[in-house]
């Protein structure tokens, strides 16, 4: 039997006793679920506690990942915002069905969303989009996400060009919101929240949407 290459790596682990979730802990709710352990992750004051995994499926068929930003939640769902010609909208325009996976280390707990993803209204691109700072907002124009591009001098220039075409009055709409800039709202069917144990006896509950009602289970870790 071989070993392992780097056995150092497998030698990594870590006890997780800071709590633990029964049935009785939960809210009948998902959404209010989820806003208590957003609020708790909030208040241990975790850096970007809104990050989050979101997973797609690849126009080849393969999955693919990569850490975005929550900018709200309600019972419609998450929403996040991007360009509407980057890799993960185009993956998102022909599947539209998408994971988010929370992890607050910090709290040894772990949030997945799975659910059907749709662009949100213009008028709600538009609010988030003027509150974001100047660079960002200008960045959103020079970037061509996720398209080669020659060099990082190209990248500044483009943004030399906009600030040029859209100079910082101190308007909130001195920089108008791009066509092709907006967001998006996950519509989960199902959320799975995890609480780390010792000795790998996790405590997962997952609530499934079935028919306008969500149930709840428990599962193995």
């Amino acid at each position: 039997m071989s070993s392992l290459s780097k056995p150092e790596i497998a030698e990594l682990r870590q006890e997780y006793r800071l709590s633990s979730l029964s049935r009785t802990d939960l809210s009948e709710s998902p959404f209010d679920q989820f806003e208590k352990w957003f609020k708790q992750a909030r208040e241990a004051e975790i850096r970007e506690a809104n990050a989050m995994t979101l997973g797609t499926i690849g126009l080849d068929g393969s999955p693919t990942s990569r850490i975005v930003l929550m900018k709200d939640f309600d019972e419609r769902g998450v929403t996040f915002f991007t360009n509407y010609e980057s890799r993960k909208a185009q993956e998102l325009e022909t599947t539209p069905n998408a994971s988010l996976l929370f992890f607050w280390k910090e709290l040894e707990r772990q949030v997945q969303v799975k659910g059907t993803v749709s662009k949100v209204p213009r008028e709600v691109s538009e609010s988030y989009f003027y509150s974001r700072p100047y660079d960002s907002r200008i960045g959103a124009w020079a970037s061509r996400q996720s398209e080669s591009i020659p060099n990082r001098e190209w990248l500044s220039t483009r943004v030399e060009e906009f600030e040029q075409k859209f100079p910082d009055t101190g308007e909130q709409d001195c920089v108008p919101l791009p066509d092709f800039w907006g967001g998006y709202c996950l519509s989960p069917n199902l959320v799975e929240f995890w609480q780390g144990q010792p000795g790998r006896k996790h405590d997962r509950f997952v609530y499934s949407l079935a028919e306008g009602e969500w149930s709840i289970s428990r599962l193995s870790p």
